[in-house]
């Protein structure tokens, strides 16, 4: 299930290009089959960092069951890693926010994921 939401002041040449390098890291990151992977790429030409607008991102992980202090650390190396190759973006101009909802509060098909996968 997860959903990463990237908003960026970087135009990219080949967006579908981008985005589908970007679902199969998350999924190979994650630990997730990518047919439940969703991204979304949103370009904001007025994201300032710094009171700039040099290349900067945010980011917003939205996943069940493998958000933690623990693995969150290998996650940001990873994606920070992609975006200063993909978007020439540093480090130090980028957030990301991991949330894990619980299965209760994500639907799906109609119901939740407590009802599709049971409580946890």
């Amino acid at each position: 299930m997860p959903s990463l939401v990237l908003e960026t002041n970087v135009q990219l040449p080949n967006t579908k290009q981008f985005v589908t390098s970007f679902s199969k890291l998350a999924a190979a990151t994650l630990s997730k089959p990518e047919k439940y992977i969703t991204v979304s790429y949103r370009y904001n030409e007025f994201l300032s960092w710094e009171g700039t607008f040099d290349p900067a991102f945010l980011l917003t992980v939205t996943s069940l069951d493998n958000i933690s202090p623990q693995l969150n650390d290998g996650y940001s190396k990873t994606f920070f890693e992609f975006f200063e190759k993909e978007l020439h973006v540093p480090g130090s101009r980028g957030y990301i926010t991991f949330f894990d909802p619980g299965r209760a509060n994500l639907g799906h098909e109609a119901t939740t994921f407590a009802t599709i996968f049971g409580s946890k």
